[in-house]
């Protein structure tokens, strides 16, 4: 598919659909030089990303990303940014708060990482607005539930701010990954609102009985579905009834520019699911619109 048939692709479904906007809410915007290290590691087909060879489809400088971006017909996306080390995330909180304010259509993204300043930071991001915040379990190596982090969850549950969790044992295991670090969060803090990437990405169903457990849960479903994706981690068939019913659980992710085929695959493997018109529409827009209050 060319950069041309994307578009015409994308402008296609929303008008199918009668919809007025897309909302993505797991993108990647970063500081430059953090950027070009997690694209290199892609370029390596290192272990985190499963050993497999990983081309940047939309490898280009900011503002062609959010130019091509904002071409999809895209309202709302986000800057998940996430840190692999202590005395990271602060200085990556300061740049999302800044590429959100000169970037009025992303919802301003925070992160955190157990550590014994994190509640300063976190309180600190949710005071200055932020909308959305983004882990990632896998990259990060830490249980989500470290105590360090304790206070951290409180305010995060108490502000009823959404936040992304890689933590599915997808594209590759760790230590820390899979449906129980997060089961035993969600006991601790049951009002959380965590947003599962990748819809947890082995473990569907472990991740979908959590869904279903705890009213909060929402789950995303960036990279699902796809050939890439479905090549190596499939979504059993048998568990589409209940991706039907949570219908108004599930978000609309892409991983963009960071993914290996066009944009317009990513909606094109949601639409060849069958799940109907009005679960494309509430996947799509309405869901997110509905979390993060967007007209």
């Amino acid at each position: 598919m060319t950069g041309e048939q994307d578009i015409e692709y994308v402008a296609g479904f929303r008008t199918r659909l009668g919809l007025p906007a897309i909302i993505d809410i797991h993108t990647h915007f970063m500081p430059e030089q953090v950027l070009r290290k997690v694209w290199g590691y892609f370029d390596s087909a290192g272990p985190l990303v499963g050993n497999r060879p990983w081309p940047i489809t939309y490898r280009d400088e900011e503002q062609v990303r959010l130019k091509t971006l904002r071409g999809f017909g895209v309202r709302a996306f986000t800057s998940m940014v996430y840190p692999h080390k202590p005395d990271m995330a602060a200085w990556l909180n300061d740049w999302s708060a800044d590429f959100a304010a000169r970037t009025p259509d992303c919802l301003h993204t925070s992160t955190f990482y157990p550590e014994p300043h994190a509640a300063d930071y976190v309180r600190a991001a949710i005071e200055a607005g932020t909308r959305i915040f983004k882990l990632h379990i896998q990259v990060g190596h830490y249980h989500p539930a470290d105590p360090l982090l304790d206070e951290v969850w409180g305010l995060i549950q108490d502000a009823g701010i959404p936040v992304v969790i890689h933590c599915g044992s997808g594209p590759a295991a760790g230590e820390f990954t899979g449906p129980e670090p997060i089961a035993r969060l969600l006991r601790h803090f049951p009002r959380l609102r965590p947003i599962i990437a990748h819809m947890g990405a082995p473990e569907y169903s472990e991740f979908l009985d959590i869904a279903e457990a705890y009213d909060g849960v929402l789950l995303d479903t960036t990279m699902n579905f796809t050939d890439f994706f479905e090549a190596g981690d499939p979504f059993p068939t048998t568990e589409l009834p209940r991706l039907r019913d949570l219908g108004d659980r599930i978000l609309f992710g892409s991983d963009f520019p960071n993914i290996p085929y066009p944009y317009g695959h990513a909606l094109f493997a949601l639409e060849r699911l069958d799940l109907g018109d009005d679960w494309l529409r509430a996947v799509c827009y309405h869901n997110a619109a509905h979390v993060f209050a967007i007209e």
